[in-house]
C-alpha cells in the first residue's frame, strides 16, 4: 500500500523523523551535530518553522515543530537536508546520498500529545541505552526545555507556557513529567502516527484534521478490531 501524502496545516504542531539511509550514521563529530543545529536554526527561521523539541541521534533526527506557513516543514527539511548531505560528503570526501528518500511526519493534537511527543523525542538516547537520563546527552532540546542552558533555535510552544507561571516554573514542571513512565502503548502510537502519516490525536481532533483536509485521519478497523463494526454486529449473535 503507497504511503499517504504528509498532511501540513499552519499553526498545528508536527512531530518529524528523518533517518540515515539503511539506517546508516548520518553524524560522525561533535561538529557535525553543531553544523545540523545552526542550520536548523537559520532554515527554521527562513521557513517560519518554529523548534520546540529535538534530538539528533547517530543515524536519525526527531523534531517537533510547528509551521506558519502550509509548505514550511517540507521547505525546511529539502533544504536542510540538502545542505548538511553536502556538508558530509566534502567533509568526509564521500558521495551519495545519506538520508532516506522521504523524512516522516504526523499531525500532532497538542492538547493531548505535544508533551508527551517532547518527552518521547527528548528520551531518545535513554531508550536507545545511550545514556542513563536525558540530562546527559548533549544533542537534545532537553537542555533547553528542562534545565537552564540557552538554545536560540528553540521557541517554546503554548502547552509548554502553560506549565507555568515563570521560566523556572515552567522547568520545573517539566522536569517533573520525566518522573513518569511513558506506557509502551503510548509509544507505539506515536510511532505508528509518524511511521505511516495517520494523526497523532483523540477522536476529536482526528474529525477537525478529516474535515479541514478532507482525508482519513487513522485507518479503518479491521475485522476483530472492537471499534469496527463488523465486530460488533457479531458481539450480539
Amino acid at each position: 500500500m503507497p504511503r499517504l501524502p504528509r498532511l501540513n496545516l499552519p499553526g498545528v504542531a508536527q512531530h518529524v523523523v528523518q533517518r540515515g539511509n539503511n539506517r546508516q550514521v548520518t553524524f560522525f563529530s561533535d561538529e557535525d551535530y553543531t553544523v545540523y543545529l545552526d542550520k536548523l536554526k537559520e532554515y527554521g527561521k527562513k521557513y517560519q518553522v518554529a523548534i520546540h523539541a529535538y534530538v539528533l541521534m547517530t543515524n536519525h533526527v526527531h523534531l517537533l515543530v510547528t509551521p506558519s506557513t502550509k509548505d514550511g516543514v517540507s521547505k525546511l527539511m529539502q533544504s536542510l537536508g540538502r545542505y548538511y548531505v553536502r556538508y558530509v560528503n566534502q567533509t568526509y570526501n564521500r558521495t551519495g546520498t545519506l538520508w532516506e528518500g522521504r523524512f516522516k511526519s504526523t499531525l500532532v493534537d497538542s492538547e493531548h500529545y505535544f508533551l508527551l511527543v517532547s518527552r518521547y523525542i527528548e528520551l531518545n538516547p535513554v531508550a536507545a541505552d545511550m545514556v542513563n537520563h536525558p540530562a546527559e546527552y548533549p544533542w537534545s532540546s532537553y537542555h533547553g526545555n528542562a534545565e537552564d542552558k540557552k538554545i536560540a533555535l528553540l521557541t517554546p510552544h503554548a502547552s509548554y507556557l502553560e506549565l507555568g507561571t515563570s521560566q523556572k516554573k515552567r522547568k520545573d514542571a517539566y522536569r517533573e513529567l520525566f518522573k513518569h513512565h511513558i506506557p509502551g502503548y503510548t509509544i507505539r502510537e506515536i510511532q505508528d502516527a509518524t511511521s505511516k502519516a495517520w494523526i497523532l490525536g483523540n477522536d476529536r481532533f482526528k474529525a477537525q484534521i478529516e474535515k479541514q483536509t478532507g482525508r482519513r485521519a487513522s485507518p479503518l478497523p479491521r475485522e476483530g478490531d472492537p471499534k469496527s463494526i463488523g465486530y460488533r454486529e457479531n458481539q450480539c449473535l
